[in-house]
């Protein structure tokens, strides 16, 4: 998720806060099909990355590392960095719109002490972003089908929620106003709702709402902390990550999780892998493939240093 240098809500400490003493991370890049239910590794590295987009041609899965943004195939094959001009504090909060023809990226600026996160977008080709929100922190996650609104969570005055802003900039429009933390807002495939996980019920679960924040619904309602809810494109049902224990409103690198699939019509959630190693920038984009028959994500383990 977030990369800030205070734990507040669900914003985690910077990473190497989070590492045991001597310890380096592992990072491994899956690949889970849904009709054989099996998870494929395609790249497993000695260093830290995180938080996999699919491309809308299919033709790579795009990465963050160290501030960049990177391109692997979908077998595993590095393609390069793709070029964000002086965008170089990129987070994990990053995605495409649905045309596949912009990025939004969101990331820190360097001349900003502490952590700061502002949202940019560029051609999918890559190149100089424009800067879209003038306030920091802001969160991209999500943007509306026909390409007019992007939605991302932000901290105003202290509390974190979901807003809105037009995809060329300007006002942005609050569309949650609880106390406890709403995040990862991400559109339906048919606008029709945004769906969010927060922690407004005293556990973190899946909501959604009407575009407009209007009519909230509560999605999932177990023991476990929900997060991120990204809807396949057949808008039938959504890949969430759990963790096994409650983590109140964080969502913290290095606990035991497992991806979960829920149905959007009925509600049911079912496991689609074990739990494993992960959390913060296991799958905190949206993953999907463009047939919506796959999706991408991360497990991480450590080792000695």
């Amino acid at each position: 998720m977030k990369k800030i240098a205070i734990l507040l809500l669900g914003f985690s400490l910077s990473l190497s806060a989070q590492i045991p003493a001597g310890k380096k991370v592992i990072s491994s890049l899956y690949v889970y099909d849904l009709a054989s239910g099996k998870s494929d590794l395609i790249l497993t590295e000695k260093r830290h990355f995180e938080a996999p987009n699919w491309s809308r041609d299919g033709k790579f899965l795009l990465i963050n590392a160290y501030g960049k943004l990177e391109k692997i195939s979908p077998k595993g094959e590095k393609l390069g960095e793709l070029n964000t001009g002086s965008v170089m504090k990129a987070n994990n909060d990053h995605g495409y719109s649905f045309d596949g023809k912009t990025l939004f990226i969101s990331s820190g600026k360097p001349e900003i002490k502490g952590g700061s996160s502002f949202i940019y977008k560029v051609g999918a080709e890559g190149g100089e972003p424009v800067q879209l929100t003038p306030l920091t922190p802001s969160y991209w996650h999500g943007v509306s089908p026909d390409m007019k609104t992007m939605v991302y969570c932000a901290s105003r005055n202290g509390n974190f929620d979901i807003y809105a802003m037009s995809t060329d900039g300007g006002e942005e429009i609050r569309l949650t106003t609880n106390q406890s933390l709403d995040d990862g807002p991400e559109y339906s495939p048919d606008g029709k709702h945004i769906y969010i996980n927060s922690y407004r019920s005293g556990m973190m679960q899946i909501w959604r709402m009407k575009a407009d924040g209007s009519d909230p619904e509560q999605m999932t309602f177990d023991a476990h902390s929900n997060w991120f809810a990204h809807i396949a494109p057949n808008n039938q049902v959504a890949t969430i990550i759990t963790y096994l224990e409650d983590q109140k409103e964080l969502h913290p690198f290095g606990h035991q999780v497992k991806l979960r699939l829920l149905n959007l019509k009925t509600k049911a959630v079912k496991d689609l892998t074990e739990a494993f190693y992960g959390g913060q920038g296991t799958i905190n984009v949206p993953s999907w493939s463009p047939d919506g028959k796959k999706f991408a994500y991360v497990r991480y383990a450590l080792e000695d240093l």
